[in-house]
């Protein structure tokens, strides 16, 4: 069983750190925590791919070489069925949420981002998960109105992308809950004494991937948006 996790964006250095590139951010925080491979061009899938296993399953990290609009073009040859769209994990920007936040859902609407509509178009269906990264910043009463196709083109300011990066770490954690990869460890890891589980915390932040580095990481996250 292999996952599928996608950052969605826009290719090229001029975009790279842009709102509209969270997705993409994110995906590369994830690839560096749990030592995926490197980044390689497929040409099948015009994309960016890099392979990893986790818990003992296969996941392959995609980014699309096209431009948002296109995405759902880079997952032609690799999505062709409902199974396959369940194991389907695409990561985005939300220019509705603000930064430092984030949401998960499954089976919804594109809800207006262009990238969302190109994949559920190309794949016929809309039941894969979402993760959508908070790329609104606070806004002040004097602040200028900016149209949305403007506003996702710019830049992240250096505080903005550190907090996009802290908080990937929480997003890796539901990734990994959506992929069910923790089940079966936690219900080994949870029998067992006070002790064993503290030490297995200390690991799991610089040994990754351990179920209670995940487990905890989430609990953290969930604190810091209660």
């Amino acid at each position: 069983m292999r996952w599928i996790i996608v950052g969605l964006g826009n290719p090229g250095m001029e975009y790279s750190k842009t709102r509209h590139n969270a997705g993409r951010i994110v995906l590369e925080v994830f690839r560096k925590k749990y030592a995926c491979s490197d980044w390689e061009y497929k040409k099948t899938y015009d994309a960016l791919v890099s392979k990893g296993e986790i818990a003992g399953t296969e996941v392959l990290l995609l980014e699309p070489e096209t431009y948002m609009n296109d995405s759902g073009k880079s997952l032609v040859s690799l999505v062709k069925s409902r199974d396959q769209a369940a194991q389907l994990i695409v990561i985005h920007d939300d220019a509705d949420l603000p930064i430092g936040s984030w949401r998960s859902a499954r089976d919804r609407g594109a809800g207006g981002q262009k990238g969302i509509e190109s994949i559920i178009a190309t794949i016929k269906t809309r039941d894969f998960y979402r993760f959508r990264v908070g790329i609104a910043p606070e806004i002040t009463s004097d602040a200028p109105r900016r149209k949305a196709g403007d506003f996702v083109l710019e830049k992240f300011s250096v505080e903005e992308l550190s907090i996009i990066k802290s908080r990937s770490i929480g997003i890796a954690a539901h990734l990994l809950c959506a992929a069910r990869l923790e089940r079966h460890v936690y219900m080994h890891h949870f029998v067992r004494n006070l002790k064993q589980r503290a030490h297995c915390l200390v690991n799991s932040f610089s040994n990754p991937p351990t179920i209670w580095g995940i487990f905890f990481a989430e609990a953290h996250d969930r604190l810091h948006h209660a």
